[in-house]
């Protein structure tokens, strides 16, 4: 979408009253400005200045400490630059609204390494250089719960008004039972440009996923799971309800995950990693490798937070070790069946609390090492990969940090200012969590130790 296009895409609203100019942080939340609707134009045409310290500050919206950014540029601005995604209405707040995607530059009109967006931009490119498209598609999980509570409950049933109280995997009853919101989350995707596909019900209580068609455009799939996000937790509370994207909002309950399925194509459209049989190609499985290669190295990007990590423990029905299989949903990396000349690869590793733009650099990246080093993967596991003896993801979130921190291969997907901005966020976060005390820790050790 031009500029030009923009200007008639407002006139042809005169509703709209305001705009929200918005880039996406380290953490995956949308940071910016609200402006008046007559300011548009000039920022369409001029960008808008941020500091490039906004993209760092932490799940709290503060600022790092000794910020090596901040120390080097002296907190100067940036340029948010419009990406040219298509801007999008937003009509669950109490006044229609418009929001714009932009992304940083510096001030001499380069890219911002600290970017995320501009971090699976370069990947991209390093794609297109051989001639070669990622087709990507997400799958995002998340749970609805009762905004009335400090701690997570499952939602009333908009029907029968009694609370959900049992897993519902795969139920057409709880998808009917929440019809009307699934329908504006639908009616919103379709306003913004989302190509949303199927909606399930998944295994918690009030849990739902819901699937997008494969795009051939990474850039498109990040923007969207970034919008879809917003707009459903914008949607819950349209409809008295809360949305949440955490890893594990229940202890005893499964987690939210964001798997990716993705597949390269060449010039002409055809899929590289369809050989007409089972197995996929040998540039399939150069990718296989290069993602194993990197998984343990990456897990930060997959599982970002505290809350990510109760997840990924053993027997929780994610993945923990670093193996891959076929049509094997207990391995990290699976390779799905049904008919060749849809032959792809899914990533399981990340949890709906991430950055897509970090997870998607972090997959196509890690495949890319593979495949320009033409690494070979291990032999496919069968069976329960949860029971057997595998190199494992880091359990917690200070091994993660550690190991993005050191990785071997981390700066071959990503620029050394972001691994840093990174490192230091999530630092600053884990000194923070290890602060608190809960109260199950009072409750087990106050009088017994």
């Amino acid at each position: 979408m031009t500029t030009n296009n923009i200007r008639e895409w407002l006139q042809e609203r005169p509703e709209i009253e305001s705009v929200f100019a918005c880039v996406c942080d380290l953490n995956g939340a949308m940071r910016g400005k609200r402006l008046p609707i007559e300011k548009a134009k000039a920022i369409m045409d001029d960008g808008l200045r941020l500091p490039l310290s906004v993209l760092s500050v932490d799940i709290w919206g503060e600022d790092i400490e000794n910020n090596e950014l901040v120390f080097e540029t002296g907190d100067s601005d940036g340029i948010c630059d419009y990406t040219g995604r298509p801007i999008v209405m937003v009509n669950w707040t109490s006044r229609p609204s418009a929001l714009v995607m932009f992304w940083m530059s510096t001030e001499d009109g380069g890219p911002f390494p600290g970017d995320p967006r501009h971090a699976l931009s370069n990947i991209v490119q390093r794609y297109k250089a051989l001639g070669l498209t990622p087709v990507v598609a997400t799958e995002l999980e998340f749970y609805l719960c009762d905004p009335r509570e400090a701690q997570p409950r499952p939602p009333c049933s908009p029907v029968t008004g009694k609370r959900l109280d049992s897993d519902g995997a795969l139920s057409l009853d709880e998808l009917q039972h929440f019809d009307e919101f699934l329908n504006d989350v639908y009616d919103a995707c379709h306003e913004q440009g989302i190509p949303a596909d199927a909606a399930i019900s998944e295994n918690g209580a009030g849990q739902f996923e819901i699937n997008m068609v494969h795009v051939a455009d990474p850039l498109q799939a990040a923007d969207d799971a970034v919008l879809f996000k917003r707009l459903v937790r914008g949607i819950a509370r349209k409809h008295g309800m809360a949305a949440t994207f955490m890893a594990k909002p229940y202890g005893d309950r499964s987690g939210s995950g964001f798997h990716v399925h993705f597949s390269l194509v060449d010039e002409n459209g055809v899929n590289l990693f369809d050989n007409g049989g089972e197995e996929g190609t040998p540039l399939m499985l150069n990718a296989v490798a290069g993602l194993l290669e990197t998984m343990q190295e990456n897990t930060l990007t997959f599982a970002p937070h505290q809350n990510s990590y109760r997840r990924l423990l053993p027997g929780a029905h994610a993945p923990t070790g670093v193996a891959w299989g076929y049509e094997n949903r207990t391995a990290a990396i699976r390779i799905p069946g049904g008919s060749p000349k849809a032959r792809r690869i899914e990533h399981r590793v990340a949890g709906a609390d991430a950055n897509p733009y970090l997870v998607l650099s972090s997959i196509l990246g890690g495949a890319l090492i593979g495949i320009e080093q033409k690494m070979e993967p291990c032999a496919p596991i069968e069976g329960d990969a949860y029971s057997q003896k595998l190199d494992h993801l880091p359990l917690d979130w200070a091994t993660a940090i550690q190991a993005f921190r050191r990785g071997k291969h981390v700066q071959d997907v990503f620029s050394r200012r972001l691994q840093t901005m990174l490192v230091e966020c999530k630092m600053q976060e884990l000194k923070r969590f290890t602060r608190y005390v809960t109260d199950f820790e009072y409750d087990s050790y106050l009088e017994s130790v």
